[in-house]
């Protein structure tokens, strides 16, 4: 088969045609069945211009051809020639749009005499239309969300536009061809719109308050090109009308949305509508931040889902299951009385049983509401939805439903900023797939608009530790270069507001709560994220763009290092959410603030030496390299002993270390990766880390050889453990380990969320070291086969769709042997490493080696009462065995103190863990270890 062109795109944009700048960048992907395909030469073809390219580039390649004016399409083609002398056929023509504006003209307005804040406000004015047309373009934008109408149609699919940006510094805005719209003589534009972050009430641990403004404001440019060559622009301004009594009576992000059809206003935004009665429209002579055309993906419906089952709350209230926690909002059809009122609440867990009275949770929801209320216009069916807002629910109640409730009436509609899928994940393990899926579920929710840490609660900020820790997994699983650089603008002009500083969330809406000092993890965002987009896409302008920001801040933090060189001061959120921690002290967790924030300091200040080379700033990279050595030896001399223990001998303290290459002798190192194995093992291969040492503990094992003990927290499903939510129905990643308990009773703690992304960045993991599948080169030039079989599974896969294409490895288990697969893109080149330790290069194409399954371990000594706790920890049906016979003894206390106290370290026996059982519960234990294959030594 001949090579093919299959994929031809222009940056950033992967949903749409629309491209901000005059000069694209243009990526192609190659697909055939000659191994070891490399490319010789490319020619790209626009019209009558015609470029040939020697060498390799085809990702991100600048655009050859004249810079193109505002408002202009072309098409692209691409063709290619590999060195072997194929060659392939012109590619399908590439659209692309030159979507942006010229010049912006159009002035802001507003509700001229609003009654309440946040008042939503129904916008329009009227044009004609008597020449022929050549093309309609508008241009449009809020400090809220709007929804344009032209001639009473939608101009585009989108949701919430234009997104939540630093509004006082920087705006997105929209294009939309309306050319189809536009009709011969009188036209109508309307513009629907409210407040939504605009106006949003935001608080972190303060009282709630406005941080942008009172009133949602819009303004929109509708530029005429007609046949004849001339060209007219129709403006928000003076001319427009107002009304602030349409349907939407209320709107907030938190609060939810309450409609009344009744103020239903016909044909509002068509031609011949009486707008008499309208005001003028207020017209607002502030400057305006800086206009952007949108860069990232938008917010747009991405599926909608029927419900799964219905019961009733105790309270009456209709109670319906999705059976995903979702974010998104709820469409009904329903017909009913004039003046019916239908309210919606929404929740993703539940108080007591489904199909047994149970109530929603709503204590996690804290100050939200998330509340959408219908007053029903009476007759024919009706259909309501909200429009500017979205909650974070699996299940919702009904109250003041007329008549017999029918499920198919009412669907889930899922909303998330409109991502492409890039990534994949299979295990032969149903558990470990179902986590996988959770945290694909978990990336689209909170994916909306910004980087989200939750979408459910009064929060839903872009919150900067959280998403630093999560960037590998979400540009794993999805193109999430453009969404996430969009985030990275707002958080640079933050970080600039505040002197270097960089906040804990983008936008910073809170003031005074993020910006009291620089703190580790979450600061640190700045360089960190950047360095995962540019590794992950090849595109290093991510890194001279945030250069300054990673410069500032490495400067800033520098600062507050001590005479020895350590970060050892300032307010830390450290080891967030350790699970040892208090459930309303999340900061307050075993490892100590100064190691984390002094690793912290060592890794950034790293990268941003490397990334200052990189870009020819020697006397940064110079200055940055020395200051990063200087901590790492304070770090080396004040935390790590000569014997490889930490100072603070926690999980995190280990795994920080070792995958910051924070200690240089092989031997030491060595040491510090056994003293993780251990302590993993006493704590029982439970999770002992927070939202920092989460990310990196499989990791850090796994590169010191002790894949076992990784294997074993991965599989642990008890409290806590990434698997256990899971046993327990989870269906997002959530924010505690033991957000509900086995009981079912929610965690106490203040911050229970429900669809949190930060602990699912272990996915990153099973992508890279389990499946075996990463980038060894920024843009996956150099694709990484590097698979770790794991002893509970069969089989494992990762597929991922990189810059130049499909690669793919895994691995599964055949007759005694272990088989490794791989794919490599054409274009590119696959660095292999095999479990058998065999390392070598290989071109693009299909291939795959077999090699020995390494001997079966010995099997374990029977446990007994006499068998230390260190072995009953690495035999897990005994370990099993051993908590069901406590579970089922009178004495319930008994077996909630031993889980808490119980250490697993040689040398301390069962029994003693056991000191105050009476007889028959030792008996008991005794009895339930001697049954079973454990028994036998099999396990």
């Amino acid at each position: 088969m001949p090579a093919l062109i299959t994929r031809l795109a222009a940056e950033l944009r992967t949903d749409s045609p629309a491209v901000a700048t005059p000069t694209p960048r243009l990526s192609w992907t190659v697909e055939s069945d000659r191994p070891g395909w490399r490319q010789a030469w490319s020619e790209l073809r626009r019209g009558d211009e015609l470029v040939r390219r020697e060498g390799d580039d085809s990702v991100l390649v600048a655009w050859p051809f004249a810079a193109m004016a505002a408002g202009e399409r072309t098409e692209v083609r691409v063709r290619a020639g590999s060195t072997d002398g194929d060659e392939t056929e012109w590619s399908e023509p590439l659209a692309v749009w030159a979507a942006f504006a010229a010049e912006w003209v159009a002035k802001p307005i507003a509700l001229a005499d609003p009654e309440r804040p946040a008042q939503p406000v129904l916008l329009r004015t009227v044009f004609r239309v008597d020449a022929p047309l050549r093309s309609a373009t508008l241009h449009w934008s809020a400090l809220g969300a709007a929804d344009a109408t032209l001639n009473g149609e939608p101009v585009d699919d989108l949701v919430l536009t234009p997104g939540w940006t630093s509004y006082r510094e920087r705006l997105v805005y929209e294009t939309s061809d309306v050319t189809s719209l536009v009709r011969e003589g009188e036209n109508a534009l309307g513009i629907s719109l409210a407040g939504a972050w605009y106006t949003e009430e935001y608080h972190v641990l303060t009282e709630p308050r406005r941080f942008y403004g009172d009133q949602p404001r819009a303004l929109a440019q509708l530029r005429l090109e007609f046949e004849d060559g001339s060209v007219r622009t129709v403006a928000t301004g003076e001319g427009w009308r107002a009304s602030g009594t349409g349907p939407i009576v209320d709107s907030g992000i938190y609060a939810g949305e309450h409609v009344d059809a009744r103020r239903a206003v016909p044909r509002w935004d068509r031609p011949g509508f009486d707008d008499s009665t309208w005001a003028a429209a207020s017209v607002i002579h502030e400057p305006l931040p800086a206009l952007e055309a949108r860069m990232a993906p938008p917010v747009r419906e991405i599926e909608r889902m029927p419900v799964l089952a219905v019961s009733r709350t105790g309270s009456g209230r209709i109670l319906l299951d999705f059976g995903q926690n979702i974010v998104g909002r709820l469409r009904l059809r329903v017909q009913g009385p004039a003046g019916t009122v239908i309210t919606i609440r929404h929740a993703e867990v539940l108080e007591g049983s489904f199909d047994d009275g149970a109530e929603l949770a709503l204590r996690p929801l804290r100050r939200a509401s998330a509340t959408d209320s219908f007053t029903l216009a009476g007759g024919e069916s009706e259909v309501f939805e909200p429009s500017f807002t979205f909650h974070g629910f699996r299940y919702a109640d009904i109250e003041g439903w007329p008549g017999e409730f029918e499920p198919d009436a009412v669907e889930a509609v899922v909303l998330g900023s409109d991502l492409r899928r890039t990534g994949w994940f299979e295990a032969s393990d149903p558990l470990l797939e179902r986590f996988h899926e959770n945290v694909v579920w978990t990336l689209r929710g909170n994916y909306l608009a910004v980087p989200q840490d939750c979408p459910q609660r009064d929060e839903r900020l872009g919150w900067t530790g959280d998403t630093q820790l999560f960037a590998p997994t979400a540009e794993f699983l999805y193109d999430c270069h453009a969404f996430l650089r969009s985030w990275l603008r707002d958080l640079a002009l933050e970080q600039r507001r505040l002197n270097g500083l960089v906040p804990l969330f983008a936008p910073d809406v809170v003031p005074g709560f993020s910006d009291r000092g620089p703190v580790a993890a979450w600061g640190d965002a700045i360089a960190i994220v950047p360095r995962v987009l540019a590794d992950s896409s090849g595109d290093a302008s991510v890194l001279a763009e945030f250069y300054p920001g990673m410069r500032a801040w490495s400067d800033l933090v520098l600062s507050h290092v001590d005479d020895e060189g350590l970060w050892t001061s300032g307010r830390q959120l450290a080891d967030w959410l350790d699970p040892n921690a208090p459930p309303n002290a999340p900061s307050r967790g075993r490892t100590d603030t100064d190691i984390v924030a002094t690793a912290y300091l060592v890794r950034t200040l790293r990268l941003t030496s490397d990334i200052a080379r990189g870009l020819g700033h020697h006397a940064d990279a110079d200055r940055f390299e020395a200051a990063a050595e200087a901590s790492r030896r304070a770090f080396v001399a004040a935390f790590v002993t000569a014997s490889g223990r930490m100072m603070c001998d926690t999980q995190t303290a280990y795994a920080l270390t070792i995958a910051f290459d924070l200690v240089e002798d092989p031997q030491l190192r060595r040491r510090l990766g056994d003293r993780l194995a251990f302590v993993v093992r006493r704590d029982g291969y439970r999770i002992a880390t927070g939202l920092v040492g989460t990310a990196v503990v499989a990791q850090a094992l796994t590169a010191t050889g002790h894949v076992d003990a990784a294997e074993r927290l991965l599989f642990q499903t008890e409290a806590p453990s990434w698997l256990y939510p899971v046993t327990v129905g989870a269906t997002t990643v959530w924010e505690r380990w033991d957000g509900l308990t086995p009981d079912g009773s929610l965690n106490p703690g203040a911050m229970v969320s429900f669809n949190h992304v930060a602990l699912g960045s272990v996915a990153a993991w099973l992508h890279a070291d389990v499946a075996g599948l990463s980038a060894a080169a920024p843009g996956y030039r150099l694709v990484r086969i590097a698979p770790h079989p794991l002893a509970r599974l069969g089989r494992a896969s990762a597929r991922h769709e990189t810059p130049y294409g499909p690669a793919e490895s895994g691995w599964e288990r055949v007759d005694g042997t272990v088989r490794v697969h791989a794919v490599i893109p054409p274009n590119t080149t696959g660095l292999i490493e095999l479990p058998d330790g065999r390392r070598f290069e290989v071109g693009s194409g299909s291939h795959s080696w077999t090699i020995d399954q390494p001997d079966a371990a010995p099997p374990c000594r029977p446990v007994t009462l006499d068998s230390s706790m260190a072995e009953l920890a690495d035999d897990a049906e005994a370990h099993r065995a051993f908590f069901a016979a406590l579970a089922a003894r009178p004495n319930r206390f008994l077996a909630g103190a031993v889980t808490a106290n119980a250490l697993y370290t040689p040398g301390r026996s069962i029994r003693d863990a056991l000191v105050f059982a009476d007889r028959a519960t030792l008996d008991a234990v005794s009895d339930a270890l001697a049954s079973g294959p454990h028994s036998k030594g099999t396990a």
